[in-house]
């Protein structure tokens, strides 16, 4: 199993400016999923060596184009150029409707399964390939549909908080992740809120207890103010080993000693 980052960056200047990318992430094991796909999703991924023809699922946790812009085209990948049917859709249920996300009608008809997410609902898909198990966590954001996951495949649990603004008991939802991917966009709170800061991250943190935390979607003042410095400090104030996850990188349980 491995996680692959093809987009640690967060924001509207930053999803224009790409000083990170903002492709999503990979989960590959049994199967091979795609979180999140916004710009560059398919272009990043090729270069970083993932075979779009390969996945066997697609998470769109909501309809804002920086995590969905390239859903259709990972369709394509997944239904042979879209000439049959495959692959797994799960998404929020804006991400889902025609108008309101990115995807066409053409190609949702080209999935196996679509799915759509609700809080507190669990899954488990499986294929000829392998599967996964899936339970829908509650997040707050603009898009009221949005969602974070707990995912299990392979003997790893990996959890994901979408963008969301800090809830109370939002991190009894993550305890017993072995890697917890958290979209800390803000090193302070401002005035625009409905996403994760530097203290929130340390507060959920300390009670969910993950083995290790990944800060991704770090938009323009997180990327001034430093990732590696404001990771530093979550870790020390939470007592969970964090890191700030970087563009292509590469997570392989067991090897993490080398992500430093």
């Amino acid at each position: 199993m491995e996680i692959v980052f093809l987009g640690t960056g967060g924001g509207r200047i930053n999803l224009l400016l790409q000083k990170r990318w903002t492709g999503g992430f990979r989960i590959n094991g049994s199967l091979n999923i795609h979180v999140d796909p916004g710009p560059g999703a398919l272009v990043h991924g090729l270069e970083c060596g993932q075979n779009p023809t390969h996945l066997g699922a697609l998470i769109l946790s909501h309809a804002h184009i920086d995590h969905c812009s390239d859903a259709n085209v990972l369709i394509e990948a997944m239904s042979n150029h879209a000439l049959g049917k495959g692959g797994i859709l799960i998404g929020s249920r804006n991400a889902l409707s025609i108008g309101k996300g990115a995807l066409t009608e053409f190609h949702l008809s080209k999935l196996s399964e679509v799915y759509e997410a609700r809080w507190g609902e669990s899954k488990t898909f499986k294929t000829a390939k392998g599967g996964f198990s899936i339970e829908i966590l509650k997040a707050m954001h603009e898009e009221e549909s949005t969602f974070g996951f707990r995912l299990r495949m392979d003997g790893f649990t990996i959890g994901y908080t979408s963008d969301t603004e800090y809830f109370e008991g939002m991190e009894r939802q993550y305890s017993g992740c072995d890697y917890l991917i958290l979209n800390a966009m803000k090193p302070e709170a401002d005035s625009y809120g409905r996403h994760l800061t530097t203290d929130n991250a340390i507060r959920i943190l300390k009670a969910a207890k993950p083995n290790m935390a990944l800060l991704s979607h770090m938009g323009m003042k997180m990327l001034r103010e430093g990732p590696q410095k404001e990771a530093a400090r979550i870790e020390k104030e939470s007592g969970a080993r964090t890191l700030a996850a970087r563009d292509g990188m590469v997570l392989k349980p067991g090897l993490e000693k080398f992500l430093d």
